[in-house]
């Protein structure tokens, strides 16, 4: 199913875990329609600007969420959010980027490194209103993800 012209329903819900697992991550109407506005709000724009996106992880079941050890309260579980990278750009320029030219939720600067720029990934969100345009870096300490504000790039 085309979600938008340049993403499928299919790249926004496969997961290696849940095919290992058998988890059946197939998102109810809200979800779909939540999918639909982080293609054309988001990933589409951010397609034009760069060009393919890989999506590392979009929608998320319940039990693959719980599985993959994701929030409960994760955006992920309702369709709202992806982890992406774009081939040779680094993720700290993917998410300034966004952070700079797109109306979102939140951008995350997930597990990167400085000095290593295809380090970690980028977290994005959208909601349909209400977004909060929250900017953080997502950091590893102690075996925990500390969050703190604004792009550690």
């Amino acid at each position: 199913m085309q979600l938008t012209q340049h993403f499928t329903l299919e790249e926004l819900i496969k997961s290696q875990t849940g095919d290992r697992l058998g988890i059946d991550n197939v998102p109810g109407a809200d979800a779909l329609d939540n999918l639909m506005m982080l293609c054309a709000r988001v990933l589409e724009p951010l397609r034009e600007h760069y060009g393919p996106i890989f999506i590392n992880s979009g929608f998320r079941c319940p039990a693959l969420n719980k599985a993959v050890g994701g929030a409960a309260t994760s955006q992920h579980r309702i369709g709202q959010a992806a982890d992406i990278e774009v081939p040779d750009v680094t993720n700290g320029d993917v998410a300034a980027w966004i952070a700079a030219n797109l109306d979102f939720d939140q951008v995350i600067l997930e597990c990167y490194r400085k000095g290593q720029p295809h380090s970690g990934w980028v977290h994005v969100s959208y909601r349909t209103s209400g977004n909060r345009k929250e900017t953080l870096t997502a950091t590893v300490v102690e075996g925990r993800m500390v969050y703190n504000p604004g792009l550690n790039t």
